[in-house]
């Protein structure tokens, strides 16, 4: 196991309304579509959790709105955690298993 907890987030009807709103052609992200997995610290706990996504929603947020659309200025201002809810809901496993010999690389750096 690694020093990390797995976060898997749901799009709910208010994205996927969003989402629409943006294109004509009848694209829209579907419930059924491949989820994001954000690997976050460890946590065990309800409290824990609720703590981890307090703090790191906006980061998550603003992720799933660039998944779909990378112009800014389109996306919700005003994101707050209460519409992170309403808009997304959040799986959250403890238990994340390494199954690879190779090191974790990030591509972002």
């Amino acid at each position: 196991m690694i020093n990390r907890s797995a976060v898997i987030v749901h799009h709910k009807q208010p994205y996927i309304d969003w989402a629409t709103s943006l294109d004509d052609s009848g694209m829209a992200p579907s419930p059924d579509d491949e989820r994001t997995v954000y690997l976050v610290p460890v946590v065990e706990s309800d409290l824990e959790i609720e703590a981890m996504l307090v703090v790191g929603y906006d980061a998550i947020f603003e992720r799933e709105l660039e998944n779909w659309h990378l112009i800014e200025a389109d996306w919700p201002t005003n994101r707050t955690f209460a519409m992170f809810q309403e808009w997304f809901d959040v799986e959250v496993h403890s238990m994340v298993t390494d199954l690879c010999d190779v090191p974790l690389v990030d591509d972002e750096f």
